[in-house]
């Protein structure tokens, strides 16, 4: 079999969603595509650089277009659309989280957001800005709900702190956050809105 980078960064998913971040290591992606855990680095450098790889896959759904015209609508899509990247993996949001914070991953998806605001009228240090606060607030709420819903299904939560029965629901306190963060985006933009 001849290993592309592509087979390993698969590999390196199927074992993430199957058994964790904590379990995704080299000995065992290797054993998983049954070659010798050296073959791996003609293909990754290290692990932090398959992680950075997985990560961008994770994200890859974040290039396709958005559907929304105004930029209060592209950032709410984009911000949904990453939520859902991160929560369609096992341990998807820890391993992007960890992958930002060592600049790892592609910053395609911090960029995407700092050009939406940009065209909306803010400078491009504000939209750094911007774009990173919101990273993060997508990041640590998609941490803290896998986290709980992982809890949940070991049986590590009393069945009245199920995360299956709280009000508001994951969704509407991510969407009440949101509301927050596009509020203040508007109001730092002021009459700047073109």
């Amino acid at each position: 079999m001849h290993l592309r980078k592509t087979d390993v960064v698969d590999a390196a998913i199927t074992i993430l969603d199957q058994y964790g971040l904590a379990d995704l290591t080299m000995r065992r992606l290797a054993g998983s595509l049954q070659v010798q855990p050296g073959a791996l680095y003609w293909h990754v450098k290290d692990k932090q650089t398959l992680l950075g790889a997985v990560a961008d896959r994770i994200l890859a759904p974040m290039d396709e277009p958005v559907t929304t015209a105004e930029w209060q609508g592209q950032v709410t899509e984009l911000a949904h659309r990453l939520r859902d990247c991160l929560l369609a993996y096992r341990d998807g949001a820890e391993l992007v989280s960890a992958t930002y914070a060592s600049r790892l991953t592609t910053s395609k998806a911090r960029e995407r957001l700092a050009g939406i605001v940009i065209r909306a009228g803010m400078t491009r240090e504000e939209a750094d800005l911007t774009a990173y606060t919101l990273l993060y607030y997508v990041l640590g709420q998609t941490v803290d709900e896998q986290s709980r819903m992982q809890m949940d299904s070991a049986g590590a939560l009393p069945a009245e702190s199920t995360p299956l029965l709280e009000t508001p629901d994951a969704t509407a306190r991510f969407d009440f956050g949101l509301q927050l963060f596009i509020a203040g985006v508007r109001s730092i933009l002021g009459t700047r809105v073109r």
